[in-house]
């Protein structure tokens, strides 16, 4: 399948052509081997999905059909426990885009068409860290880092920019150009194929430097869509589609890669910003978007660099967005960002040198105004929650959920989980490691003093609001007042 795009060509007409043969055939297979020597660092395509589950591509156990990521699989590395840093869209972003948990950055959890501003101006993104490296960037997609024109794309590090400030839930819906209204409101339909335009169209420019191109789909976020020569295409409904139609993009992107010579000069990441939604599989896992459940963080990674990452390599050590940055900065030979990381570099993971990485204890934050509020802590295998909010636990709806009147309470039980053997984090193994607890607790209280202000207060505050101890592992949080009815049981080591 190759693609045949230029930026003058009608959108319908574009879906027609290039749809139609995405829908035939699968990408042609791209030969591994050493990298070329151009003297010059590696090109970047880094994309990125809206809610997409862990589970909902064909190389991660989907019945979808998803035959150019599966490609992109089986001549790269794919990472089986790999994490977001957030679980819902703007902080997740923050984290990938800058290295950091988004708590440090004060970056809101989905920025709307109310938002005033950003993430914090002074944090530097991953097209300011490559530019003095003589990298040529654009932003194409879903941006969500703010709106007002200091916190856009183009004021961010990269050069150019097209795509639509926030989710496809949001109204109105304008299609930029840098920091121009195109359309006040975008043809949501037609969102995958005009990125996939623009995709194109930037490889094809920039074929002769290092460039960093970074794809944002606005899908499979709800309410999801294909254009219109997509749906139907899955036999599984618009999710389906929408999946299957960001498989086609791949495909054509990666196509453009080829066409150009590039394949042992560019490096490619494909993930998701956060477990499903509504719809969409988290696979195996409790929870779902909004939660630190593992399948509101658990996400697919790939990742691609002929002659660099070894073909068919499958990861199993845990990764985390927060490592894009300093994983690309170390491929690239870029100068770090300025600001402390809390990623690390596992450039040597996905070319096979090591199999291992000695990670500390990684933090998952609520969803909550700046991100402010600790909820887990993971350490290797181990899993540590010590609160939790009040109401649904696993959907983030605006109708009630996290997007409701909800408070968070530190539970007085910990819970631990052993993601290990209980993946889907269904056991509560507190009560037989202690020590393991006590470890985790030990971690958090060293950790929080490195963040900012606002995180500490909220540390503070938390644990001195406990909940309920009636409150079940893994349930909503029951406020400390709550008086169990009479024809309730509660066992005696539930009851402080």
């Amino acid at each position: 399948m190759s693609s045949k795009v230029t930026g003058g060509i009608d959108r319908r007409a574009f879906v027609k052509a290039a749809a139609a043969s995405a829908v035939l055939s699968l990408s042609a297979s791209g030969q591994a081997g050493e990298p070329s020597a151009k003297g010059r660092s590696p090109n970047v395509i880094l994309m990125i999905c809206d809610d997409l589950g862990s589970g909902d591509l064909h190389c991660y156990g989907s019945s979808l059909k998803t035959p150019n990521l599966d490609q992109m699989a089986r001549e790269g590395a794919r990472l089986t426990r790999f994490n977001t840093a957030h679980p819902i869209c703007s902080a997740s972003r923050a984290a990938l885009l800058t290295g950091r948990y988004s708590s440090r950055t004060h970056t809101q959890g989905a920025y709307g068409p109310s938002s005033k501003d950003g993430t914090d101006l002074d944090e530097k993104t991953l097209a300011d860290i490559l530019k003095p490296a003589g990298y040529k960037s654009m932003a194409i997609g879903k941006w969500h880092l703010g709106y007002p024109p200091p916190y856009l794309p183009t004021n961010r590090g990269f050069d150019a920019y097209y795509g639509v400030p926030w989710s496809v839930d949001m109204a109105p819906l304008p299609l930029l150009r840098d920091t121009t209204v195109m359309e006040a409101n975008a043809d949501r339909e037609m969102l995958t194929p005009l990125y996939t335009e623009e995709a194109v169209k930037f490889i094809n420019e920039s074929a002769s430097s290092p460039f960093f191109l970074y794809v944002a789909y606005s899908y499979p976020h709800d309410p999801p869509t294909g254009s219109p020569r997509f749906q139907g295409h899955s036999g599984l409904g618009r999710q389906g589609d929408a999946i299957e139609e960001i498989d086609w993009s791949v495909g054509e992107i990666l196509d453009a890669v080829r066409g150009k010579g590039l394949e042992r000069d560019t490096l490619v990441f494909f993930t998701s910003d956060h477990g499903p939604w509504f719809q969409g599989c988290p696979g195996p896992r409790r929870g779902r978007k909004s939660t630190g459940f593992e399948g509101g963080v658990r996400i697919p990674f790939l990742a691609r660099w002929p002659g660099v990452i070894p073909a068919g390599r499958v990861v199993d050590e845990w990764g985390s967005n927060l490592d894009v940055v300093p994983t690309v900065t170390s491929f690239c030979g870029a100068k770090p960002s300025p600001n402390p990381l809390d990623g690390m570099d596992i450039s040597e993971l996905l070319t096979g040198k090591t199999d291992h990485l000695d990670r500390g204890t990684l933090l998952y934050f609520a969803v909550s105004p700046d991100q402010q509020i600790l909820e887990c802590a993971r350490k290797g295998n181990w899993k540590l929650r010590i609160s939790q909010r009040t109401g649904e636990i696993y959907i983030n709806d605006w109708l009630n959920g996290s997007c409701g009147p909800t408070r968070h309470f530190l539970l007085p039980h910990p819970e631990l989980y052993d993601l290990e053997r209980d993946p889907a984090e269904s056991y509560d193994a507190a009560v037989d490691y202690p020590e393991k607890v006590k470890e985790l607790q030990a971690d958090i209280e060293a950790l929080i003093p490195s963040f900012p202000e606002n995180v500490q207060r909220a540390y503070a505050q938390l644990k001195a609001n406990p909940g309920s101890p009636y409150t079940p592992a893994a349930a909503g949080a029951r406020p400390p007042d709550i008086v169990a009815p009479d024809r309730i049981y509660i066992p005696p080591w539930r009851q402080s």
